[in-house]
């Protein structure tokens, strides 16, 4: 029981229990009244059939036959006086000779000694007896008993009567108070409601610069209200400055990007010389230096790509067939292919919007991606297909695949496989997102097995057949 009163609502606990407390009370109550009311109807029931029989005992006389001295007659009527109480009356001399009695009045017995109040089958029978002197016969007397008798079923169902009122009133005031104990909750609980409401829009679009309902009355929900205000307050000003962190360390790794490629420039241009003119163990030096530089030359511009993607800035656009960057792609791939069986299917003429070294990389990134995650022997596939509207470039391998605990963070920054056999710096595939989304497109690893298939959609461009594209490099 009390784990279902849990699960409901506040706003109806509240009325149930009001209307709980209500009929306890109302039961209460009409146990009292109750108990004081019936016992009431039946003392009344017991004094009025006092009363009359007291009357007639007081009222009765008898007419007798004076010769014969026999009772032929008896007034009051008996039959009037008992029709207003629903009676019945028997009077009998001291033999138990009945003298007269009601109509269809039942055999109650006749007493030796006078009783009060005694019960008699369904009838409650009050009896007295008197001496009467009948005027009709000089020096005759009678010792009568007067029996007067009731149906107690009168006064029960009296007394039954009143207990389904009662009733009935416990349960119509418990009923009315849960109706009222929700409109109440009802109207307690909507500042609550305003609340929760404006907690869940702030909730949905992230924004804790909305403003909760504030209440004029000074209670605990108007603390609530003041409470979360003032946390979204706080929120609102972190967030503010986490933004403006963020956005110097973009701004510092940008530039800083930007001011690293000119001295690489210079850098690999004289290793290139030394690579060239040096021999043996110079030479192997200066070729292994030019190696980490080209290398480094790439994290920064892979920094560079990024920093320009949180920033939402993008470099001019142009319409660009993705098959060709793929070939060109593929071509740069060829001689660190290391024993991988690279196929490429780029025959049709692909169009998208966009800037070709970012989509380059994009491309690059995903077949390296295939070929430093796979054994040497493995097959890699890349195509490029229009599909309703879409370009969609997919990068296909049957090695290992991806492992389980790597599926959900594979597009993270600085995520790295444990059989990543080469230099990565793990920012290959958040790249691969970064401008598959800054050209207002998608990328997504698809379940297969043996391998793992990446497929990359990107919004088709309208551009006319006629017009030229730039042969590969």
């Amino acid at each position: 029981m009390s784990f279902g009163l849990k699960r409901l609502s506040i706003r109806w606990r509240l009325a149930l229990t009001s209307a709980l407390l209500t009929t306890v009370i109302l039961s209460a109550f009409a146990i009292a009244v109750y108990q004081v009311v019936s016992a009431r109807i039946r003392s009344d029931f017991s004094n009025e059939m006092v009363a009359a029989v007291d009357k007639l005992r007081d009222d009765l006389s008898l007419t007798v036959n004076a010769k014969k001295h026999i009772v032929v007659g008896v007034s009051p009527n008996l039959d009037l006086f008992a029709a207003s109480n629903n009676a019945v009356i028997r009077v009998l001399d001291e033999d138990g000779t009945i003298l007269a009695k009601t109509k269809q009045a039942p055999n109650l017995g006749f007493p030796l000694v006078p009783e009060r109040g005694a019960r008699v089958g369904r009838f409650r029978v009050e009896t007295r007896q008197t001496q009467l002197h009948p005027s009709s016969a000089p020096g005759v007397s009678f010792t009568v008993s007067v029996q007067y008798a009731r149906k107690v079923s009168d006064v029960e169902a009296t007394v039954d009567r009143v207990r389904f009122f009662l009733t009935l009133g416990v349960l119509l005031g418990g009923g009315l108070a849960l109706v009222a104990g929700l409109i109440l909750a009802r109207r307690a609980m909507s500042p609550i409601a305003a609340l929760t409401s404006a907690a869940g829009s702030i909730a949905e679009t992230g924004d804790p610069s909305k403003r909760v309902p504030q209440f004029e009355a000074d209670d605990e929900v108007a603390e609530l209200a003041r409470t979360l205000q003032a946390m979204l307050d706080s929120l609102e000003q972190a967030r503010d400055e986490t933004e403006s962190a963020l956005r110097r360390q973009r701004q510092f790794v940008a530039d800083a990007s930007h001011e690293l490629r000119t001295p690489l420039t210079s850098i690999l241009a004289n290793l290139e010389l030394l690579a060239d003119v040096l021999d043996g163990d110079r030479g192997e030096a200066a070729n292994s230096a030019l190696r980490s530089s080209q290398r480094m030359r790439r994290l920064v511009g892979d920094l560079l790509l990024l920093a320009r993607a949180d920033a939402k800035r993008q470099l001019p656009r142009e319409p660009t067939d993705v098959g060709r960057v793929l070939v060109e792609a593929a071509a740069e791939l060829g001689p660190v292919a290391d024993g991988h069986d690279l196929t490429i299917d780029a025959d049709e003429r692909a169009m998208v919007n966009g800037t070709r070294d970012e989509l380059h990389r994009m491309t690059l990134n995903l077949m390296e991606n295939a070929l430093r995650h796979t054994p040497a022997g493995t097959h890699v596939s890349a195509s490029v297909a229009s599909d309703n509207g879409d370009v969609v470039l997919t990068v296909a391998d049957d090695g290992p695949g991806v492992p389980a605990e790597l599926r959900d963070r594979i597009f993270e920054r600085f995520v790295r496989g444990d059989g990543d056999r080469g230099s990565s710096s793990g920012l290959g595939l958040s790249i691969v997102r970064a401008v598959a989304q800054s050209h207002g497109g998608t990328v997504e690893l698809e379940d297969t097995a043996p391998g793992a298939r990446f497929v990359v959609r990107l919004p088709q461009a309208q551009v006319p057949a006629e017009e030229p594209e730039p042969a590969p490099a």
